[in-house]
């Protein structure tokens, strides 16, 4: 939730944490802040032109204060989001405003989002890091979430998803931060997500053993139901899968996501549902996890990345100039793009070639190769089903009366 006017913005922020729901306030950058055209923003700020998000580095610290001021608190933190590779004056702008909480990563906030050389978005970032990280000294509690965990949104096996999430978290924590969360994005088969989640705790605790961490789920990123029933069927799956698994948020989506931007109604209507959702499954009995061999596969990886070198961001630009990293259908000219992955008759995503990446022993196996007419269905899988399982359960037939 970002907008440029101020009253607009301070209104969306009341609303969120007002809602019927344990919520966490959002100020998401514009394009032009994200993308460091700051004097557009400014002009834009000045000429009174509505921006798709919160200018928060082109306001005066003050003005984000006043907005804040009366909302944010220890109850209900209010977290900056901006998808920027080269973010700096973004931090250094929230930090004077006060806020101590944000996301991203070197690899997640440049690979999909920028042309930027990914040397230069990790040394960026150790910068950004740095900022961050002496904030602790006057007394901030800063917090930055990896969403190495959400590369690409969709059709990225979760064995790798877990890997960069892992590998940005230990680089966050190599430069100075001691409060994290590890993010996963919904993908497209609720079983194939558990046994991920599950993994992804479980190498947390190995590797970050000695910092605060917590795990967000993000709600399906790829594309979505058109349909307002099979929505939020999708989004009552991501609830259901926090709760399962444990994790501590989940970033909600709407009924409309399809269609438009969400107003802040729909954005509040889904956080409460999704805490309706989250609340009933709760006391639902709890089943065992299969092991299928992601641990083991983002682990393989892992290990890979980290052999290259102590310096975990000078690893991470290696290991893409080698493959040893390998984002599937990411264009970025930094990312070997050699990866293709699948998805099998149930939904489980598998790799159809892992490139140079240490998974080659599973890759591909007796499956066939992801041609584009396989590409567009599996982009769509997920929209068509549920969208087709919120159509059968509207034209399911009424019980006759006894």
């Amino acid at each position: 939730m970002g907008m440029s006017r101020l009253d607009e913005m301070r209104l969306g922020l009341y609303a969120t944490r007002n809602a019927a729901a344990t919520t966490v306030g959002t100020l998401t950058v514009d394009s032009y802040t994200r993308t460091g055209a700051l004097d557009e923003a400014r002009r834009a700020i000045d000429d009174g032109t509505a921006l798709n998000g919160y200018p928060i580095a082109s306001y005066p610290p003050d003005v984000t204060r006043s907005l804040l001021r009366g909302i944010a608190d220890e109850e209900f933190p209010v977290q900056v989001r901006h998808g920027s590779a080269r973010p700096e004056r973004i931090v250094a702008a929230l930090l004077a405003a006060g806020l101590d909480a944000t996301e991203g990563g070197p690899v997640s906030y440049c690979l999909p989002y920028s042309r930027l050389p990914l040397r230069e978005a990790v040394t960026s970032w150790q910068r950004c890091c740095e900022l961050l990280a002496a904030a602790q000294e006057a007394g901030a509690q800063p917090h930055l979430e990896t969403f190495g965990g959400c590369m690409m949104g969709q059709l990225c096996p979760p064995s790798l998803l877990i890997a960069l999430s892992v590998l940005e978290g230990m680089f966050f924590r190599q430069h100075g931060l001691r409060s994290i969360s590890l993010s996963y994005a919904q993908q497209t088969h609720t079983g194939q997500d558990e046994e991920s989640v599950a993994a992804l705790i479980r190498i947390a605790a190995d590797r970050l053993p000695d910092i605060d961490w917590h795990i967000v789920i993000y709600a399906y990123m790829g594309v979505y139901p058109q349909s307002p029933g099979g929505a939020q069927l999708l989004l009552d799956e991501a609830a259901r899968l926090s709760v399962r698994t444990g994790a501590a948020r989940l970033i909600v989506k709407t009924t409309a996501e399809a269609h438009r931007i969400p107003t802040v109604e729909e954005n509040v209507r889904a956080l409460e549902t999704a805490a309706v959702v989250a609340g009933e499954e709760g006391r639902a009995p709890r089943t065992g996890i299969a092991d299928t061999g992601i641990h083991e596969e983002a682990c393989a990886l892992i290990d890979a990345v980290l052999d290259l070198d102590a310096d975990i961001g000078r690893a991470l630009v290696r290991s893409f100039a080698k493959g040893r990293l390998d984002v599937p259908y990411c264009l970025h000219p930094d990312n070997a793009g050699r990866a293709r992955s699948g998805l099998d008759s149930s939904g489980r995503l598998y790799w159809t070639d892992a490139g140079a990446m240490p998974v080659a022993g599973r890759a591909g196996a007796g499956r066939p190769a992801t041609g584009s007419r396989e590409l567009l269905d599996a982009l769509s899988y997920v929209q068509r089903t549920f969208d087709e399982r919120a159509f059968r359960t509207v034209a399911a037939p009424l019980p006759l009366s006894p």
